[in-house]
């Protein structure tokens, strides 16, 4: 492949729903330029992006995969990214890499979920974009009314920079407005086109007339004051306006059949901005202050790792994304997220799960390195001793857990490592030990997101695992003072047991944990017993009294007892303090404590009264509600136990519109009405155990 200079290079996210054809609009685009001879279709699993086995088997993307496209001495960096919001993380890494997002909208359905969700990242990375209507020669398509509805759901300013040719099965192709050319057959040859077309092409112009003069001042200036646009000015109000996002461009293809792609990719080459040319990004040096990044071959290095890929053959895999700099290989850089250094080997251009290999990465492009030690997803990398960092991305909190176990003894001696691996390879993976019910816990975005990951792991690492609802992680604490004595007494053959406590204890403010004391005076019990009492009381602290929940929130003060000269011992006062302990706990109005969650959910307002309703049978405490344009957000506490499958039931209950975020926000009792059940399943869940 070329080398290609930045001002040449468009780093292009495929964005949009599931389904709309941006897997497709990639194999199309490298079919159109000859990089692949043959067009493959995700439902034979045979595509260039689609290459993981999950992605074969589901015909669906589930990662961000990169298909560089040579195009009239440009290399247009396509990223292909999942349509599903399970994988959202994906989504957030490749607008990271890039300067421009392509929504793609299916001609028949529309607007879709996955659509407003796409729109949506791309406002919050403050990206450009432009829209392809896809699919045009499928039956029903209807250009017009889509283009309604994109009007109707986003506020932006949509100009179509193109007329089809045809509609449905008499798709043939696009004519161009700025350039007045028809584009036909997947090689864009110039066609004739009938007077009829050419009236309605006429009716459009003054929309582009209009969007190239309020993307310039000048040219706005003069079109207000009734002079005529030259076809250079409005050209080139339509390439500015483009590149700053004043417009949103909207192109038609059929890239199933390979139509109206080459056009597409035609304006692509002066509708997207060039890195040199994209807003300049922003670093951290080591004092904490901003440094504006210039687009330079000759710069500080600073190239960002936006995606890692567990590669059978190559190992760990990793996307780079160079914003300033070379990346050389057969060289050393330093981590600068981590502070480690690493050994740059071989580097590639990737074109899907192709490697080609290449010397070096220029400013601007996007490339992969093989088998960093210390690199992990979004860490940066740069020269030793001149520190600049990318800022770090937001990545949603995971919605939805699964407690994971080992299915035989061998999977069990791998599964740490193999989790930590999968998490590795997507940020938006979390695994943790929940001490409190003893489990091994995955979370991810959703249920497909998790049931991805453990085929991984079966299938990149061999393990397999069993997977099950975790358990709540819930608390035991006390409502008021109580006070016991205990005496354990132990006669053998030899030396004896022997100690008694007096043990009481009282309710402590929320989040104030355990404390322990003692009022012993006169020298009832000798002060290096004292120790022993606490040692034996921590040992309940784990496994609770009432539920085999962790204590919380609790005073013990051991404030009198006896001993013996000959048969008092540490384990005799053990017992004796741990006894004691449980019988004044259960004399203390014993309760338990769930965690409860501060959770937003943003749902279309048409639906908030749905919501509403659903989170009071979940228990939920409604905090507020707000506006936030279209759609409502819903503000509430909820208990734990009511919300663990909630990321799939939302979805359910909105059509997929609806999502929330969620994070701990403080314990609470435990209705006196489920407490006796909560304690009865907790009980034989351990007794399982």
């Amino acid at each position: 492949m070329k080398e290609y200079s930045a001002d040449k290079i468009r780093n292009i996210a495929l964005v949009g729903h599931s389904g709309a054809g941006k897997t497709t609009l990639a194999e199309a685009a490298l079919y159109v330029t000859g990089a692949v001879t043959r067009m493959g279709k995700t439902e034979e699993g045979n595509t260039t992006s689609d290459f993981d086995p999950e992605e074969i088997r589901r015909t669906i993307s589930i990662n961000a995969s990169l298909v560089p496209v040579e195009f009239e001495g440009f290399k247009l960096n396509l990223i292909d990214t999942p349509g599903y919001a399970d994988f959202g993380g994906e989504l957030i890494g490749a607008l990271q890499a890039a300067e421009m997002g392509i929504v793609v909208v299916d001609a028949v359905a529309g607007v879709e979920v996955g659509t407003e969700l796409a729109w949506q990242a791309l406002d919050e990375a403050g990206l450009p974009r432009s829209v392809v209507i896809n699919k045009m020669d499928r039956d029903n398509a209807n250009w017009i009314k889509i283009l309604r509805q994109l009007r109707n759901s986003f506020d932006a300013r949509f100009v179509p920079l193109q007329v089809p040719l045809g509609v449905g099965a008499g798709f043939q192709g696009v004519y161009r407005l700025i350039s007045g050319v028809s584009s036909l057959g997947t090689a864009g040859t110039k066609g004739e086109i009938s007077p009829e077309l050419l009236t309605e092409a006429d009716t459009f112009r003054e929309a582009i007339v209009e969007a190239a003069a309020e993307s310039n001042d000048e040219l706005l200036i003069k079109y207000l004051d009734g002079e005529t646009l030259t076809d250079d000015e409005v050209r080139g109000g339509l390439v500015e306006g483009a590149k700053k996002g004043k417009y949103v461009p909207v192109f038609f293809t059929a890239a199933g059949a390979g139509l109206g792609v080459h056009a597409m990719l035609h304006s692509m080459e002066v509708a997207a901005p060039s890195p040199a040319e994209a807003a300049p990004r922003t670093a951290i040096d080591a004092s904490g202050a901003e440094v504006e990044l210039a687009c330079d071959d000759t710069g500080p290095l600073v190239a960002q790792v936006f995606k890692t890929l567990a590669d059978p053959y190559v190992g760990k895999l990793q996307y780079v994304r160079v914003f300033s700099g070379t990346l050389n290989a057969d060289t050393r850089v330093e981590n600068h997220s981590v502070g480690e250094e690493e050994r740059i080997g071989p580097l590639y251009t990737i074109r899907g799960k192709e490697q080609i290999t290449t010397g070096h990465i220029r400013a601007g492009d996007i490339g992969a390195v093989a088998k960093l030690a210390h690199t992990n997803t979004y860490n940066t990398l740069g020269d030793k001793g001149k520190r600049l960092t990318m800022p770090e991305m937001k990545l949603p909190q995971p919605l939805y857990s699964v407690a994971v176990s080992p299915v035989s003894q061998a999977d069990g001696a791998k599964i740490g490592q193999a989790l930590h691996r999968v998490c590795e390879e997507d940020p938006t993976l979390r695994s943790e030990f929940e001490s409190a019910t003893r489990e091994l816990i995955l979370s991810g975005m959703g249920d497909a997101h998790i049931d991805v990951a453990v085929r991984r792991l079966k299938e990149q690492f061999g393990v397999e695992v069993s997977t099950a609802v975790p358990r709540v992680p819930y608390r035991e604490t006390i409502t008021r003072p109580a006070t016991s004595q205990y005496r354990h007494k132990k006669q053998t053959g030899g030396a004896g047991q022997f100690a008694e406590v007096h043990l009481r204890v009282e309710p402590l403010d929320a989040g104030s944990g355990f404390e322990y004391r003692s009022e012993v005076v006169g020298g009832t019990i000798s002060h290096n017993f004292i120790p022993s009492i606490e040692k034996g009381i921590r040992q309940m602290l784990g496994d609770g009294v009432v539920a085999n929940c962790p204590v919380v929130d609790t005073l013990a003060v051991v404030y009198d007892g006896k001993e013996h000269p000959v048969d008092s011992k540490d384990i005799a006062f053990q017992i004796a303090g741990r006894e004691a302990f449980k019988a004044a706990f259960r004399d203390a109005g014993p309760v338990l404590l769930e965690p409860v969650y501060a959770v937003s959910v943003v749902v279309p307002s048409s639906q908030m009264g749905d919501v509403l309703g659903d989170l009071n049978t979940r228990r939920g405490i409604v905090q507020g509600t707000e506006q936030m344009g279209t759609k409502a957000v819903v503000n509430a506490q909820v208990p734990l136990a009511e919300i663990q499958r909630y990321a799939t039931d939302l979805r359910s209950m909105t059509q997929g519109r609806g999502y929330f975020t969620s994070e701990f926000d403080h314990y609470a009792r435990v209705p006196h009405q489920l407490a006796e059940d909560v304690i009865a399943s907790v009980q034989a869940a351990a007794e399982e155990d």
